[in-house]
């Protein structure tokens, strides 16, 4: 009974901790419906797919011949890219830089090198724009059957 009770305290307080209530705090904070077919056309519109490739969509090519970096976008995932995170990596790019890409070329002076859209882009345009986003990626199920133990 004494453990019992002794998880339930820890696991009370875990979940009160998760309760941020500054105003800094994301709580309450959400967005409309979008359009991930609306999203597409402003990924394109907007030029997203200079420098990010997505299943589905034509990359465009470098008009001066330099080599161009290709961030990947969609594909399956061992962990969900949730609203919030996309949303963040749309309106604050350098908020957190992607790894496996050349540092110089996804960053200046660690800054992302990805034009910020915040004063030419349209919350309405963002909401979409993330819900097409949010559509390219799949969870990978984790299987616990490929994993056997085997009795020695």
């Amino acid at each position: 009974m004494k453990r019992l009770l002794i998880i339930v305290v820890f696991a009370s307080l875990a979940v009160l901790s998760g309760c941020d209530t500054s105003p800094k705090s994301p709580r309450g904070f959400s967005l409309p419906e979008g359009d991930p077919k609306v999203g597409q056309a402003v990924f394109v519109e907007l030029q997203c797919n200079a420098c990010h490739q997505i299943p589905g969509v034509e990359q465009l090519q470098s008009a001066v011949g330099e080599p161009q970096i290709s961030v990947k976008l969609g594909g399956k995932v061992s962990k969900i890219k949730t609203y919030g995170e996309l949303v963040t990596s749309v309106i604050n790019p350098s908020h957190r830089l992607v790894k496996g890409y050349p540092a110089d070329k996804i960053q200046s002076d660690g800054e992302s090198k990805m034009r910020n859209y915040n004063d030419m882009m349209t919350v309405r345009q963002l909401i979409d724009l993330v819900a097409f986003l949010q559509s390219k990626y799949d969870l990978l199920i984790y299987d616990p059957t490929r994993y056997r133990s085997y009795k020695l």
